[in-house]
């Protein structure tokens, strides 16, 4: 089975998300004997390029008109290449860059596709996915029936591969800018800068939730202790409703979907919406004043206190240590 990634980058830099889709592909190969190549997609790609051809052989389809991930045009490339190359399975992160462009590209193909998901195996001689559904109530296995297939993976569900001694090819592509839609005009981003990881791609992630008064409160104890393991900081909604934290902290159903190896909730009561979004985190941590909270049900390792007091010894037992 020849496999493609589709890479997603910040320009200079893959973002580690993708590395979770590569490992994914890698076991696809090893499985059907197959291949694998990179897909990257943009414009003053060089470097993302280089740091890909650690993993696999790249594919570049650079082009001032592709300088912003706009779906129209990224899909259009997307398509394009898969057609000419007749790849068999497309892969790569489950993110919003993925649903906007992965999606309309797969629309595109006419293949069938999987998203977010979390596992496979193979049973006679047929793929099965695992994702989750119903807002994580539910963990499907689900069969595609179609060509080219088209898949996205949950960040951290697979390992990534380990980098190769010596760099894979890199070849570039031409790019018919006269055939690239024109229908979406990029005009901006509107996004908070910060010092820590996003949520979907750190493997340990600190949640705060409704037991935080303050956005002080909150940066002092939930962005503390993340900052003591390099980790990301989420939030509940309760805390996003009350303007305490930004949208896009936001853990759960209607917010990101993570997946780390730690996750960590503090004052967090367990509504289902937000198990929806960490309920597949390989360790979680609960610290809650309410013995009967909801979240110590799916915690692998529970405290019942008051986040006030049992979060700063956390961080000076950290700092100790």
């Amino acid at each position: 089975m020849r496999v493609l990634i589709v890479v997603e980058h910040y320009g200079t830099t893959a973002r580690p998300a993708s590395a979770s889709a590569a490992g994914f592909a890698y076991s696809i190969a090893r499985q059907t004997e197959g291949s694998v190549e990179c897909l990257v997609v943009g414009h003053q790609i060089e470097d993302v390029a280089r740091q890909c051809s650690t993993c696999a052989p790249v594919l570049c389809c650079d082009s001032p008109l592709l300088a912003d991930p706009v779906a129209d045009r990224y899909a259009k490339v997307i398509a394009t290449v898969v057609t000419e190359r007749e790849f068999d399975l497309i892969v790569a992160a489950s993110t919003t860059f993925a649903r906007d462009i992965v999606g309309r590209a797969a629309g595109l193909l006419g293949g069938a596709m999987a998203s977010d998901v979390i596992g496979h195996e193979w049973r006679d001689g047929e793929l099965l996915l695992r994702r989750p559904m119903f807002a994580g109530a539910a963990t499907a296995t689900v069969v595609l029936k179609g060509e080219p297939k088209i898949i996205t993976i949950r960040p951290t569900a697979y390992e990534p591969p380990q980098p190769a001694e010596n760099p894979f090819e890199i070849t570039s592509l031409s790019v018919d800018e006269k055939s690239l839609p024109n229908q979406i005009q990029f005009v901006g981003v509107d996004s908070k800068a910060g010092h820590r990881p996003d949520v979907t791609e750190s493997r340990v992630v600190v949640s705060g939730g409704r037991a935080f008064k303050s956005a002080d409160d909150y940066e002092k104890l939930v962005g503390g202790l993340a900052d003591c393991l390099d980790g990301a900081a989420g939030s509940s909604r309760a805390l996003v409703d009350a303007g305490i934290t930004p949208n896009e902290l936001q853990v759960g159903q209607t917010g990101k979907i993570v997946a780390p190896e730690l996750y960590i909730a503090l004052g967090i009561s367990g509504a289902l919406q937000h198990l929806a979004g960490m309920k597949n985190s390989k360790v979680v941590a609960a610290v809650n004043h309410d013995p009967e909270a909801p979240i110590f049900q799916v915690a692998d390792y529970g405290l019942v206190g008051d986040v006030y007091e049992v979060v700063p010894q956390m961080i000076e037992k950290l700092h100790a240590g």
